[in-house]
């Protein structure tokens, strides 16, 4: 059984950086499409960033330049880098591997 569990959400001051992390279990992180997802309070789930199966990776506009996803296969755990950290990426971040999610850890980010 695919698991994936979430780590790094806190509470930052507008400007600062966190780091998310998602240790996967039941299956190697390596050669499989990556992503973590957004969802504020009263809107969809939205996609951040991604990392395809070869290492490609595209982000939201929103982020570009902002926030870095990678992958280190030794750990077998996915991360989501966030700097220059703005109000508005507040909200739940989910962590997607093929067809499981995590269970959503908060990011807040106060002005």
């Amino acid at each position: 059984q695919v698991q994936l569990v979430e780590s790094g959400g806190g509470l930052v001051q507008a400007g600062g950086s966190l780091r998310l992390s998602c240790a996967a279990s039941g299956r190697s992180i390596f050669n499989i499409d990556v992503a973590w997802y957004r969802q504020a309070p009263g809107k969809q789930r939205d996609l951040v960033a991604e990392s395809d199966d070869v290492g490609s990776t595209s982000y939201a506009e929103s982020v570009k330049g902002r926030f870095t996803i990678f992958r280190l296969v030794a750990d077998n755990t996915m991360y989501l880098q966030m700097n220059s950290l703005k109000p508005e990426d507040s909200g739940l971040y989910y962590c997607n591997m093929g067809t499981t999610w995590g269970q959503g850890i908060q990011v807040t980010v106060s002005s």
